[in-house]
Order: structure tokens, then C-alpha cells, then sequence
């Protein structure tokens, strides 16, 4: 089994970055750039450390559905992408991870600053298998507007 991480290596940017003035600008952008399906939503990452993300997107004209709110779709994107930050952040050297399903409920309809979070433990000892990890996505008054299920297969990187 090899010994390095994608996780490791996007929390490694993230730490040298975020640590001088408009570097999470500009990892967010570089991460928009490496993932362009991610960065369609125009993500800022405000935090990111093992097992923990905390992801914003801002309302605009390009995410919106004909009713006037943030698209379904976006707000499954930022979800996912917030899992998927806090998941590989809490994997284990030599470890990688796929998504392999995603569900996600809709309370309210989703408008303004909005931030998907995630939490994820993950044991240094994990079997390879299927595992779920949750994001919610809040508005600016703290409401949960859609809470994912991330389905993530975890397994050795091949040698």
C-alpha cells in the first residue's frame, strides 16, 4: 500500500495557503480549477481540517432555477464537495475515496450566502468498503435548506 494521500496533499495546500492574506481566496480557486465541475458554484472554502469542512457559495443569477432560488443541483454539488474535503482530510495514509451515491433532501427553498458542512470520523483502521458521510446546507439565518448523504467507496491506492 502506498503511503501518500490525496487528502494529505489538499490539506497541505490548504495550510500554506490559508495562512497569508487572500490565500483561501486562492486555494478555493485553484480548487475550482483542478475539480471545473466543483468550481461551476464558485466554492470558498472557509475551513478545512481532517474530518471537517465548512464550504460557501453565494446566490447568483448563474445558480438560479426559474423560481427564483439556488438551483438543486448547486446545492448537491457544494454538499458533495464538502464531504468530500472533510472525508479525504480524515483518510488514513494510502487511502483514496470515490463517490458511488448521493442523496439529498430539500427543506426550503435556498437563497443568499449559503454554506455546506460536513463532519467525518474516520478511523485509521477502516476496511475498505462503502461508507456515508452527511453535509447539510444552511442559509444565512443558520436554517438547514438541504441536508446529502454521500456514499464514498474508501480503498487502498494501488501500489
Amino acid at each position: 500500500m502506498r503511503n501518500d494521500s490525496p487528502g494529505q496533499a489538499i490539506l497541505t495546500q490548504w495550510r500554506r495557503l490559508s495562512a497569508i492574506p487572500g490565500g483561501p481566496w486562492l486555494f478555493s480557486t485553484l480548487l475550482g480549477w483542478r475539480v471545473p465541475y466543483s468550481g461551476s458554484v464558485s466554492p470558498r472554502v472557509l475551513v478545512l481540517e481532517p474530518g471537517h469542512a465548512r464550504v460557501r457559495i453565494v446566490d447568483r443569477r448563474a445558480l438560479r432555477q426559474h423560481l427564483g432560488s439556488v438551483h438543486a443541483v448547486a446545492l448537491m454539488n457544494v454538499a458533495e464537495l464538502a464531504s468530500g474535503l472533510a472525508m479525504l482530510g480524515a483518510l488514513p495514509a494510502g487511502m483514496r475515496g470515490i463517490v458511488v451515491r448521493i442523496g439529498i433532501e430539500y427543506f426550503k427553498k435556498a437563497r443568499g450566502v449559503l454554506e455546506a458542512e460536513s463532519r467525518s470520523v474516520v478511523p485509521p483502521d477502516l476496511p475498505e468498503g462503502e461508507y456515508d458521510f452527511t453535509s447539510e446546507v444552511t442559509d444565512a439565518a443558520g436554517d438547514v435548506v438541504a441536508r446529502a448523504t454521500v456514499t464514498w467507496k474508501l480503498g487502498p491506492i494501488p501500489a
